[in-house]
């Protein structure tokens, strides 16, 4: 049996092809854990907007009962400013919450960086 020895052209062309190869199969990950984070957001976004009009419509007739209540033994005026008083609180609380949730999201791909960082250990790995 005859070994066949590549040349080190050969080794360095084999390891430039696989490293663009690789190169191309992170990227496609990352494009790919990318839109599966921004369709995720994106729905998450559309119904916090649905629920807000849904709500904002309900709110409106709860308030209008709560002042017309009220104004049964306070005068309008106060009815008004108590309502609208409770409403603005829970409103800046309700905000802050999904303000936060959405700065606290992750939107790097994770799983791109950590196998591209198992990928350049493997060709320093290789190189040495």
């Amino acid at each position: 049996m005859v070994k066949e020895q590549a040349s080190l052209g050969d080794l360095f062309s084999d390891l430039a092809e696989q490293t663009g190869k690789l190169i191309r199969q992170e990227a496609a990950l990352a494009k790919t854990e990318l839109a599966q984070k921004a369709t995720a957001a994106g729905k998450n976004i559309g119904m916090l907007a649905a629920g807000a009009f849904i709500g904002y419509a309900g709110l409106l007739a709860v308030t209008a009962a709560l002042i017309v209540g009220l104004a049964y033994v306070l005068p309008l005026w106060l009815s008004a400013l108590i309502v609208g008083a409770v409403l603005a609180i829970t409103a800046y609380f309700l905000i802050n919450t999904a303000l936060t949730a959405l700065k606290n999201t992750p939107w790097a791909p994770e799983e791109t960086i950590e196998s591209i960082k198992e990928d350049a250990q493997w060709l320093k790995q290789q190189a040495d």
